[in-house]
């Protein structure tokens, strides 16, 4: 029987030039497992995905990153594409939101370019994430420990490379998701600070 997430509210942060695939299947992977999953982002209306480097639907906005607290959430969820994470990176208080759920020590899932999101949170040390290839410098220079597989779990934290490793990843994310806090991670973010 598939692991159910029942009860279990789950963050999607995503801005304009989302890559498509990576911000609707996992999501419907959530919903479909019982999940409540709110799509967060920096401003209130729509964002604009996209296929690759080519514009495709709109999606609604649930509520602003300023709106939200990560204690309200038991999972946060991050899809790629360039563009997206590089937008979300750039603000203060979505990097916060996303370092909040490191510091619960509650379960993250990030897809090919969301890892720049992790940088920025400075959450990769020490942590062994895949992602799109051409972050892998980015990660190790930010202390992490960068390989080329379909799927990587750390503590918590799982991470794919691209739109091909979504199976791979739903079942992953779904697996940790229903797991929920990790002690040993809550505990090493309490020795940290």
């Amino acid at each position: 029987m598939a692991q159910r997430l029942d009860g279990k509210k789950i963050a999607v942060i995503a801005a304009d030039m989302v890559e498509e695939a990576e911000l609707v299947e996992p999501r419907k992977a959530l919903d479909d497992a019982g999940a409540e999953t709110h799509l967060i982002s920096l401003r209130p209306g729509e964002i604009q995905g996209f296929e690759h480097f080519e514009p495709a639907a709109k999606y609604t906005v649930d509520k602003t990153v300023e709106e939200v607290d990560a204690a309200d959430y038991d999972a946060l969820m991050i899809p790629g594409g360039v563009g997206n994470p590089d937008q979300l990176r750039g603000d203060e208080n979505m990097v916060a939101f996303v370092r909040s759920f490191f510091d619960q020590g509650k379960p993250v899932a990030a897809i090919c370019h969301a890892p720049w999101v992790l940088i920025e949170a400075g959450v990769v040390r020490d942590r062994r994430l895949t992602s799109w290839p051409t972050l892998r410098t980015d990660i190790e220079n930010a202390g992490g420990s960068w390989v080329d597989e379909q799927v990587v779990v750390d503590h918590g934290l799982v991470t794919s490379r691209k739109p091909d490793d979504i199976p791979a990843f739903n079942a992953k994310m779904i697996e940790e998701f229903a797991e929920g806090v990790h002690a040993e991670q809550r505990e090493a973010a309490e020795s940290a600070s």
